[in-house]
């Protein structure tokens, strides 16, 4: 099994470089819409904006779902400062520490964009005597526009208001060693991946073993992507990024398979199944436990739905910030998840 490499490169940039704050799934969609045109499939939606893909099985007896999520970490306009600066609120897990100087942009409601950046309050060291010990957080961190604004009223002028979403710019690296430097890789890489195991099942002519859909979530971020599935699904395989941390025998060139994270075990007969995968297609594979960690996979089993879960992704180092993995760990989640899908 084949992936092209060039062409999960170039997806995964363009994913990750269409703005997607959790629920701002205004630009993402068309972007899906588009690559799954280009492969031959079409898109459909539920009322919660979760994309899917549907492929016709060799054996119409079982519905299957693989999901990976289309939102990120991002922030919304929390009020407008006297000064002009906006106050902010996260949308997701974030580390304000590590936003700090980021350029980001606004999208208000209305359908305009300004660019602006994030600072501290007490920016600078050469003014104020806590600039560097000032803890960071949504009280002292701050969006500066990139326009005159002197009042709250000149902001307010140009359309941005309470509630409009802002956007981190993710600053995407691919370096010739491998290594892909980029914000949101959570989990901009797993929808590429899921695209090219698309792209070699449309060019190879083959079908899934079973009736198969392609979930994208939108509100993964925030704990709620995988909480309805639809109820013809019995087994559900989320592909996610995987945490490197003290305990980890995964690494940035391995896909990790998840046995458990935050909250509860991944299904035993299902995981067990992706090891095997794994070591009948030769991938570099590791069985890893995530700290502090959910997926849409848990979300579909609090939910309620009476399936199977599992979890795979590619090694991902210093989550929720700017991420560092590598095209090898990203090749082998796509292909693992091809395997599971082709019934390998």
């Amino acid at each position: 099994m084949n992936i092209d490499t060039s062409y999960l490169l170039q997806t995964m940039q363009k994913l990750i470089e269409t703005p997607s704050p959790t629920g701002y799934y205004v630009k993402i969609k068309p972007v899906l819409e588009e690559l799954a045109a280009e492969l031959g499939y079409s898109v459909t939606y539920d009322n919660r904006d979760t994309a899917y893909i549907t492929v016709e099985g060799e054996d119409p007896s079982k519905t299957v779902c693989v999901s990976s999520h289309a939102d990120t970490l991002g922030f919304m306009v929390r009020a407008v400062n006297g000064d002009g600066t906006l106050r902010i609120r996260a949308l997701g897990g974030i580390n304000y520490a590590n936003v700090e100087g980021e350029n980001v942009t606004v999208h208000t409601r209305g359908g305009k964009t300004y660019t602006g950046m994030l600072a501290c309050s007490h920016h600078s060291s050469h003014a104020y005597d806590d600039a560097a010990s000032m803890a960071r957080n949504e009280n002292t961190v701050q969006v500066l526009l990139d326009e005159e604004v002197k009042s709250a009223a000149d902001v307010k002028a140009l359309g941005i208001c309470h509630g409009d979403y802002i956007s981190i710019d993710p600053r995407f690296t691919h370096t010739e060693s491998g290594y892909i430097k980029s914000r949101f890789i959570d989990d901009k890489a797993s929808v590429a991946c899921v695209f090219s195991a698309l792209k070699y099942m449309a060019e190879s002519g083959v079908k899934p073993k079973y009736n198969t859909v392609f979930a994208i979530t939108v509100y993964e971020e925030i704990g709620l992507g995988g909480v309805y599935v639809p109820n013809e699904i019995s087994e559900y395989l989320a592909v996610d990024i995987a945490i490197l941390g003290p305990d980890s025998d995964g690494s940035e060139q391995k896909v990790s398979i998840c046995a458990k994270d935050a909250s509860l075990p991944y299904d035993y007969t299902l995981t067990n199944r992706l090891t095997q995968i794994a070591g009948r297609l030769e991938i570099d594979a590791a069985v890893d436990l995530f700290y502090r960690y959910g997926s849409d996979a848990g979300a579909a089993i609090k939910g309620g739905n009476n399936l199977r879960a599992a979890l795979i992704g590619m090694g991902v180092y210093a989550s929720h910030g700017v991420e560092r993995t590598h095209i090898k760990g990203v090749e082998s989640t796509a292909k693992l998840l091809l395997g599971y899908v082709l019934g390998k």
